[in-house]
């Protein structure tokens, strides 16, 4: 429930107009390219993350499978892009509350902080409650949104009449041809971004293995159900051209197709819905980076104050980083102080790209040395060829993204980020008098192994 949550964003409802408007009804082909890029990413974490439980995940499994300036770079990128997009999430649900209950959007902003900021300090049970209960909120929405939209397409609404293709193909499936649907990729890519915290929280649940395995398998069932599900019902009840960017819950398409249907208070439940998607992002991304502070502190990569923890494992001093740095970056949203706030926003925006492509690199070097030593209880498909197909096609998604103005700029801070941080890396080591190249031991499977010799 988590990584649906974290994936089913204000993305979906304010920013899935964008692609189909790009590639008209040929944006499914752009969502199958992205989902099944996000399915084998899974399948890849679930086979490292099963062997190896950290809550420092994919940056862990990079320092054990290509070397320490691999982790500390990954770890520091993927903590750095979380804390960007903090101030940004708040920022937008607390202008959307503000407005609801006439106050200065600081006022909220402020309460929501310090509330989520209490609820990751208290207990970790606690959190997850809240971010099972945000998912299952949008879960429902999303499925009643498909039997509203399914009940329209078919005509079984009163005072409806059957649509069927009519809209879905009136200006043919691919109205702006294969150009469209490379836009609608551009536009669609990390559409699935967030979906990589389950294998950090993973880590802290009672059966590391069994939630991890389940978690993965049901990957392509929610992104089939509930992207695509949701795609398909826009792109058949609207004419793409009508669609675009939402700047409000009133031009999002979710809205548009509710109103087509004649449900009252449309635009006000999708500004409800939207809210609760950003405080849920925002619940979770103070998760995962205070997780990410501590793996990297616990690796001599990060300050060692970031290492303590209260009676109940709760990495306390992190989660107060993560905090701070969220009123910060509100701030700056705020005070819009110019070129620190857009390369951070910027860097964030193309980070995802650089975790993936590191998650598929280790999935490459670690397999054999996994299997060697342990059973896997999930196996990347058709290991190594899946694998090197998604790097060619990450290789690919770069090479597009040059080819436009805004998504060149997050590919070009993104790479800028990286360069210092792989930089900050070396020195690191060389301080600790390590080789940035040497990989960390693999200790959990290796006790596993040593009790199988044992045995």
């Amino acid at each position: 429930m988590m990584g649906l949550g974290s994936t089913i964003g204000a993305g979906l409802f304010l920013g899935t107009g964008v692609g189909i408007s790009a590639a008209g009804p040929a944006v499914l082909l752009a969502y199958l390219i992205a989902g099944f890029l996000a399915i084998l990413v899974m399948q890849m974490l679930g086979e490292m993350g099963t062997v190896i439980p950290a809550s420092g995940s994919f940056s862990e499994y990079a320092e054990h499978g290509i070397g320490r300036w691999a982790g500390f770079t990954q770890g520091w990128i993927y903590w750095l892009a979380t804390v960007a997009v903090l101030g940004a999430e708040i920022t937008g649900a607390a202008g959307f509350i503000g407005s609801w209950f006439n106050v200065s959007p600081w006022i909220p902003a402020a309460v929501c902080v310090a509330f989520f900021g209490i609820v990751n300090l208290l207990r970790v049970r606690l959190f997850g409650e809240f971010e099972y209960w945000f998912a299952a909120i949008k879960v429902i929405v999303i499925v009643a949104f498909l039997i509203v939209g399914f009940l329209l397409i078919f005509g079984f609404l009163p005072g409806h009449e059957f649509i069927g293709t009519k809209i879905f193909l009136e200006d043919g499936f691919m109205p702006n041809g294969l150009g469209g649907v490379a836009a609608g990729l551009l536009a669609v890519a990390f559409a699935f971004g967030g979906i990589e915290v389950v294998a950090i929280a993973a880590a802290e649940s009672e059966d590391p293995e069994k939630s991890l395995v389940n978690a993965v398998r049901s990957t392509i069932l929610r992104i089939s159900v509930f992207y695509l599900g949701s795609v398909l019902v826009i792109t058949f009840l609207l004419p793409y051209s009508t669609l675009g960017g939402a700047d409000t819950a009133a031009q999002s398409p979710f809205t548009q197709v509710l109103d087509r249907a004649g449900i009252p208070v449309a635009a006000g439940f999708m500004e409800v819905i939207i809210v609760l998607a950003l405080l849920s992002a925002f619940n979770a991304q103070i998760y995962a980076s205070s997780r990410m502070m501590h793996s990297l502190a616990s690796r001599h990569e990060a300050p060692q104050i970031f290492t303590k923890t209260n009676e109940r494992g709760v990495p306390t001093n992190a989660i107060a980083l993560s905090v701070l740095l969220s009123v910060v970056m509100v701030v700056l949203n705020y005070a819009d102080t110019g070129w620190l706030l857009r390369f951070m926003l910027n860097s964030a925006g193309a980070s995802l790209l650089i975790v993936w492509v590191f998650i598929a690199v280790s999935q490459l070097r670690l397999r054999r040395r996994l299997e060697a030593i342990h059973p896997l209880p999930i196996r990347m498909w058709a290991f190594p060829y899946l694998t090197w197909f998604s790097l060619a096609i990450f290789a690919a998604i770069a090479v597009l993204m040059l080819t436009d103005a805004s998504a060149r700029v997050q590919l070009l801070s993104a790479a800028a980020m990286f360069a210092i941080l792989a930089v900050a890396s070396v020195i690191n080591a060389k301080m600790r008098g390590i080789s940035p190249t040497s990989t960390l031991p693999l200790p959990d499977v290796e006790k596993r192994l040593n009790k199988q010799l044992e045995d």
